[in-house]
Formats: C-alpha cells, sequence, structure tokens
C-alpha cells in the first residue's frame, strides 16, 4: 500500500463504476488477469514481485470499483479474480465499459508475442492463429460461441489447481470475437 492510497479521501473512492486512479499494481494486475485469465493475490504476486498484501488490496479495489470480480472457485482461503463478465437482464452482453480496455490489453499482448516470438523457447516459437469469415444467424453465432467453449472447457480448472497442468504447460492466450460485418458506407451507396 502506498501513502497515496492511504490518503485519498474516501469520496474519490466510494462507489463501484466511478473513476479509479491510475496506479502502477493496478495496471500491472489487470495486464496479468488479461493475460492469464485468473489470479489470486499470491500468485499475482509472485509472478509481479510485490507483496501478496499489496496485490490482494489492489485487487479488492478493482472488485470495489466494478473492473474485475471473484472467480469461481472451490472454496478454501485462496480467492481468484476476474476481468468483470457482465450479463444483461435479457441474458445477453450487458454494456462493458470495461471491455474495450480488456480487448486493447489482448491486443497488447499480441503485439508483444509478435515482437518477441523469437525468443520464446524453439518449441512455442509457432502460433496457431486464424480467421474466417461465416454467413450466420444470431442464433448459429451464439451456437459456435458455445462450441468454442465447450472445447475449452476441459482446459479450464488448470486456472485454479496448477497441480492439474501437465509439465511444460504456460498460460496461451485463446481469443475468439465473434461479430457480425458491418458494410462500409460505400457499398450502401
Amino acid at each position: 500500500m502506498t501513502e497515496e492510497d492511504l490518503t485519498t479521501p474516501a469520496d474519490r473512492t466510494a462507489g463501484a463504476g466511478e473513476g479509479l486512479r491510475e496506479h502502477e499494481v493496478r495496471r500491472a494486475l489487470l495486464d496479468l488477469l488479461a493475460e492469464v485469465g485468473t489470479v489470486t493475490a499470491t500468485e499475482a504476486a509472485s509472478r509481479l514481485g510485490y507483496s501478496s498484501g499489496l496485490c490482494s488490496f489492489h485487487l479488492r479495489q478493482l472488485a470495489r470499483h466494478g473492473h474485475i470480480e471473484e472467480a469461481p472457485h472451490s472454496g478454501g482461503r485462496a480467492r481468484p479474480w476476474r476481468l468483470r463478465r457482465d450479463t444483461a437482464a435479457d441474458g445477453g452482453p450487458a454494456e462493458d465499459p470495461f471491455g474495450d480496455l480488456a480487448r486493447g490489453l489482448e491486443d497488447e499482448s499480441w503485439q508483444r508475442w509478435l515482437a518477441q516470438r523469437d525468443g520464446a523457447p524453439a518449441e512455442w516459437r509457432h502460433d496457431e492463429a486464424f480467421s474466417a469469415v461465416a454467413y450466420l444467424t444470431p442464433e448459429e453465432m451464439s451456437r459456435v460461441a458455445d462450441a468454442v467453449r465447450r472445447a475449452l472447457a476441459p482446459y479450464q480448472d488448470r486456472e485454479q489447481r496448477p497441480l492439474a497442468r501437465p509439465e511444460g504447460a504456460r498460460p496461451v492466450a485463446l481469443i475468439t470475437r465473434l461479430f457480425p460485418l458491418l458494410p462500409h458506407a460505400s457499398d450502401e451507396a
């Protein structure tokens, strides 16, 4: 905890959604969450080089302001956190002011990979990036997204259960964006 955190007036950080000042530790935590999905304060401290108490404090601040949420876990003292995944009352995605930041962090991680992959171990110097265009209905688009989620489900528990990770496993960014392609203004003329 910094002196700035202790001297901040309560009304400047009181409510969810209100502005949370930029802070080195919070920025590092958000970057880490965008990269690995979920993290506990202890894991974050180990990866970032801060104390677990400091990471815990800033994770709670990020949650208090609506940027992250507790991830599902099987009890115990460890509290895994993840970027917030809201849904609206109608079951669809909610307005997500943090989504743009998360997508920006994904893009930044991709650019960092492109710039540094030559320094990665030989077996990791490739990626499996691909893209496709398919003509789908909204229902079909939802089914495709569900199929991707189901394909990844067997690997999801490895975030909270490090012992379930096979030897040599590393965090891998899995980014899927399904969205309708809108016509260019010149196509409509």
